[in-house]
């Protein structure tokens, strides 16, 4: 099963590409299902479809061309699903401090809940075996990139954390329940927030695989293309493979009119730094278009002028973002990281844990058990890749946080 995320800064048309690469996927003979994890769904819309669901309040895709399945998620349904446990406990804490019934409820609902529960949608159909494809047109990029790091996020706190507070709460709740009058968590609190990060976890896996990757979507402005770089750096620091880049709405050459001319121009210079930035990925370009793309027929063919007899879901190839390389003294682990330099990036070793932040974003990646051995040597960034030295533990070196410069 193939599976393909489009992502980029909001207004640049990913939907409509995300439509029409899925319209185009379902015209081969694929089983196809569109699923939006955008808070602002406008999936339906681009395909002119009346409806997104017909059984359980639009629960289940709808089927808006031969092959070609429709999901805009029911975040309030997957809500009570994977949620009901933990609000019900933080419901009966605000009850017990005396606050209001309604301002609690919205105290209760998380930020971002919708995205969330859009991935864990994505999760249960990727799992089902009905879909040859599925495409995701995801949230602008910085909620996207939020969104793709909570998995790890959410696992470190409950490897480490959850399981003491487990224990403590359970030896302590008679006498806290006592002294404080607010209720401690049940068993049931502490499976649901466990059986939330496994599915996020295995969001992360999916996401992560070999057949799945990320496509940007940008229009040729320099404001656009910075967040598009900035979105590829922090898409592989997280393990996400990109796979190309859609340059939509280009000015096609004009007619002698000056206004046309000008942006003509400006597009012109802007493509020439994104086929640099993105040097090795397939950039697709798409035409501005005479008319809004509405409908299947409209997006299938706007997709087909893209790609340009290009397969728009060949797997890409290589070993993605991560890898390790091995030699008699010790081994090197290869990120990419495009477009950092060294001074960017801050790297610590906290027991079995590389610690890597970039800019406002940090990952806790727990090392293989090849690596985790081994003490770090060093590190580098070489041709927008970081790479860290790995070699056998100095038997004086005791353990605890290194920093690596």
């Amino acid at each position: 099963m193939r599976i393909v995320l489009f992502t980029g800064k909001g207004g640049v048309g990913k939907s409509t590409v995300a439509a029409g690469t899925a319209a185009l996927a379902a015209a081969r003979g694929l089983r196809t299902l569109v699923i939006s994890t955008d808070a602002a769904h406008s999936l339906a819309d681009a395909y002119g479809a009346v409806s997104t669901g017909s059984t359980n309040g639009g629960a289940e895709p709808t089927e808006v061309a031969p092959g070609l399945f429709l999901q805009q998620v029911d975040a309030q349904l997957r809500f009570e699903q994977s949620w009901a446990d933990i609000q019900r406990y933080l419901l009966s804490v605000l009850d017990a401090v005396g606050m209001d019934p309604v301002a609690a409820e919205e105290m209760t609902v998380i930020p971002g809940a919708e995205e969330v529960l859009a991935l864990l949608e994505l999760r249960q159909h990727a799992r089902s075996g009905r879909w040859d494809v599925v495409v995701v047109d995801c949230a602008p990029t910085a909620e996207t990139l939020r969104l793709l790091a909570l998995p790890e996020a959410l696992g470190w706190y409950l490897e480490r954390l959850l399981p003491i507070q487990r224990r403590l709460v359970k030896a302590l709740r008679p006498v806290l329940n006592r002294a404080a009058g607010v209720p401690m968590p049940g068993d049931a609190v502490f499976d649901a927030i466990t059986r939330l990060h496994g599915e996020l976890d295995d969001v992360h896996a999916l996401l992560s695989g070999p057949e799945a990757s990320v496509r940007l979507v940008l229009t040729p402005e320099q404001v656009v293309l910075a967040e598009a770089r900035r979105a590829y750096t922090s898409l592989c620091l997280f393990g996400y493979r990109v796979d190309g880049v859609v340059a939509n709405r280009v000015f096609p050459d004009g007619d002698g009119d000056p206004w046309r001319a000008g942006w003509v121009a400006a597009q012109a210079g802007v493509l020439r730094e994104v086929a640099q930035s993105f040097g090795g990925l397939p950039v697709w370009t798409s035409r501005y278009q005479a008319a809004e793309p509405v409908g299947v027929d409209a997006l299938a063919a706007l997709a087909t002028s893209l790609y340009d007899g290009a397969d728009p879901l060949a797997v890409p190839a290589g070993d993605g973002p991560f890898r390790v390389t091995r030699g008699e003294t010790g081994a090197v682990a290869h990120l990419a990281l495009p477009f950092v330099t060294r001074a960017e990036v801050d790297l610590a070793r906290n027991g079995d844990e590389l610690v890597m932040t970039v800019g406002s974003y940090r990952r806790l990646m727990t090392l293989p058990p090849g690596l985790a051995r081994l003490r770090v040597a060093g590190a580098s960034v070489v041709e927008g890749e970081l790479r860290v030295r790995f070699a056998e533990p100095d038997p004086a070196a005791m353990g605890g946080q290194h920093h690596a410069r």
